[in-house]
């Protein structure tokens, strides 16, 4: 077996499941899970249509570079949400099975495993960042966030020797779980960085659409056009539909940026076999065509948002973020409690499950930056939320 394997932390859902056990929830409470981010809101009905439609395509081989009407269809949504007008769908776009699979995989098509390679992220963070990191080769170096940068990483803290190790960066704007969003001066710093250093960018993005100001978030290739960066060099970014329509299941994204390396990338697909299925190609399609489903979605996590964020206020240290659809907050505003003692006793005493940020991190640089806090993911629909939220202040305030 690889080796490598053993490096491998387990999920931090396995952890939670290892926290509950033994635990009975108390009667008088139905179960409501705030732990997994999980979309739960309807999936359109004309993407099921379309997907059922086309099931004919299932008596062909798709290829790994994807349809043309596929490509030309995210191209057009680059175009309209980013003002990309210079995006090339033959060269710099890629259809993907969600980008959680191609976030893993471009790790293991960019990183050249010599002895001392790093592979950097943000902490806390999505922790396929990490397993694809070790199963590449190279080691992870993490990046702890800050509340007091709106929980951005402070890239002028790494020392001046660990940046000619660095072969990849894995950033996440919107940001899992703070739901923090880089600013063109964070963006003009990490390609400066990359210029001098050459490492890749993998700027994750799957939470773009999910957002509470007037203003959509800003995306890397955006700030890169901005900032008279041509061809996206040294950058890549990775999108999902899974949020952004409500089709976690039909597991479709795409990555778009730097054409020399999405050819490299492109080759490993073909040798990886990642090539998605016809059906699931014409759906997406259809997602990425319609923006009124987008919009409808969006005002639901808005409504969401705009009545628990204040309830939660009153009994924990939270804020509304800029976007995705997570609450990051610290709990031991009115007790002294960890952030996996108050999910432990919470799970008990309320039959609430909300996730252990220390769970979603890495002791680094001499902290673990999810020590004491929870994240909270308002998946469900706004009385489920609302029902959750009352039942957190109730035990918050019993703790104190």
């Amino acid at each position: 077996m690889n080796p490598l394997l053993s490096k491998l932390q387990p999920y931090p859902f396995e952890k939670l499941k290892q926290l509950f056990a033994g635990v009975t929830p108390a009667a008088g409470y139905s179960a409501i899970s705030l732990g997994i981010g999980e979309p739960r809101h309807p999936t359109p009905a004309f993407i099921k249509e379309t997907l059922a439609a086309s099931l004919g395509g299932l008596a062909a081989y798709p290829a790994t570079l994807g349809s043309e009407e596929l490509r030309n269809a995210i191209a057009g949504w680059l175009r309209r949400r980013y003002g990309l007008e210079k995006i090339d769908p033959a060269s710099q776009i890629l259809p993907v099975n969600g980008s959680r699979e191609a976030l893993f995989a471009f790790a293991q098509a960019v990183i050249d495993p010599v002895p001392g390679a790093l592979v950097m992220s943000p902490n806390p963070f999505y922790q396929i960042y990490e397993g694809a990191a070790y199963l590449a080769g190279a080691e992870p170096y993490f990046l702890n966030s800050d509340p007091a940068r709106n929980f951005a990483p402070d890239f002028r803290s790494v020392p001046e020797a660990v940046w000619p190790r660095v072969q990849l960066l894995y950033v996440c704007s919107p940001g899992n779980p703070t739901g923090a969003v880089l600013t063109l001066a964070d963006w003009e710093e990490l390609f400066a960085l990359s210029d001098r250093h050459g490492f890749v960018i993998a700027s994750d993005e799957c939470y773009s659409e999910i957002y509470f100001k007037q203003e959509a978030p800003l995306g890397a290739l955006e700030a890169a056009q901005r900032l008279g960066r041509d061809g996206y060099p040294r950058l890549v970014v990775f999108s999902s539909l899974s949020k952004r329509s409500n089709v976690p299941g039909m597991r479709s994204g795409f990555v778009a940026g730097d054409a020399a390396i999405l050819k490299k990338f492109l080759l490993y697909r073909t040798y990886h076999g990642g090539a998605m299925s016809p059906p699931v190609q014409a759906a997406s399609a259809a997602a990425w065509n319609d923006e009124t489903h987008v919009e409808e979605n969006r005002a639901k996590y808005i409504a969401k948002f705009s009545q628990v964020t204040p309830m939660l206020q009153e009994v924990l240290d939270v804020a509304l973020p800029d976007a995705g659809f997570y609450l990051w907050a610290r709990v031991d505003r009115l007790a002294d409690i960890s952030d996996t003692e108050f999910a432990r006793r919470l799970y008990a005493e309320y039959n609430v499950t909300v996730l252990p940020g220390s769970y979603l991190a890495r002791e680094a640089h001499g902290i673990n930056p999810g020590r004491n806090r929870v994240r909270m993911a308002l998946v469900a629909e706004v009385d489920e939320c609302l029902e959750a939220a009352r039942r957190i202040v109730d035990f918050a305030r019993k703790l104190s």
